[in-house]
C-alpha cells in the first residue's frame, strides 16, 4: 500500500508541475518537494524525469489497451464493437486529459528509447483498431475507397485534438462528446455514403 502511494504522489506532483511550469523547467528537487518524499524514494520508482513523463502517459496507454482487449473479446457485430471502442478511447482520453496534454506538449523531450516505446505501444493499439476496420470492410460495412490508414488517422486526430478545445466544465459531458465524435466517425466510414445524405 505504502509503495503505491509514493509512486502516485510523485506522479501527481510531476503532472501538476509539468502542466503549470513546463517539463523542461521543472527540477527533480521541485517534484520531490511537491510530493513530500525524498529523492531516494522517488529514485526507487523513477530513474529520471524522463521516466516520470513516460509513466504519466503510460497509465492511459495501459488502461486503453486493456479496455480494448476486453471489448474485442466480448465480440459482436463489427460496427457495434467499433462504436464501443471509439466511445471508450474518447472517454478515457478525457479522463486523462491533463496527462495527455502534458505528454503531447513534452513528448519531443523524451529520450529516443522512451519515444520509441510510446510509438510501439500506440502502434499496437492502432493495429488492433485497424483489424476492426478491416473486418468491417471485408463484411461490406465500411468503405474501401479510402486507405485504412487514412480512416484510422481521421479518428485519432480528433482524439488527440481533444485537449485543445474540450473542457470538463463545458456544456457537454464526456459521454455526450464521445458519442457525438463516434457517430460522426462511423457515418464517415460506412459503405455507400454512410448516411451522409440523411435528413
Amino acid at each position: 500500500m505504502r509503495t503505491t502511494s509514493v509512486a502516485d504522489q510523485v506522479t501527481r506532483a510531476a503532472l501538476e508541475l509539468f502542466a503549470t511550469q513546463g517539463y523542461a523547467t521543472t527540477s527533480v528537487q521541485q517534484i520531490v518537494e511537491a510530493a513530500g518524499v525524498t529523492k531516494g524514494a522517488m529514485y526507487h520508482y523513477f530513474q529520471s524525469k524522463d521516466d516520470l513523463l513516460f509513466a504519466i502517459y503510460e497509465r492511459m496507454l495501459s488502461l486503453q489497451k486493456s479496455r480494448l482487449d476486453e471489448i474485442m473479446a466480448r465480440g459482436g457485430a463489427v460496427e457495434e464493437v467499433l462504436r464501443t471502442v471509439c466511445v471508450d478511447v474518447i472517454e478515457t482520453s478525457i479522463d486523462f486529459l491533463p496527462e495527455g496534454t502534458v505528454f503531447f506538449r513534452s513528448m519531443h523531450m523524451l529520450t529516443a528509447p522512451r519515444r520509441q516505446e510510446v510509438v510501439r505501444r500506440r502502434r499496437e493499439y492502432h493495429d488492433q483498431f485497424a483489424t476492426l476496420i478491416e473486418r468491417g470492410q471485408a463484411e461490406g460495412v465500411f468503405r474501401t475507397d479510402v486507405p485504412r490508414s487514412v480512416l484510422i488517422a481521421h479518428f485519432f486526430s480528433d482524439v488527440h485534438y481533444l485537449s485543445h478545445w474540450y473542457s470538463p466544465e463545458g456544456p457537454e459531458d464526456k459521454t455526450e462528446v464521445a458519442q457525438q465524435i463516434t457517430d460522426l466517425f462511423l457515418r464517415s466510414i460506412r459503405a455507400n455514403g454512410g448516411g451522409a445524405t440523411d435528413g
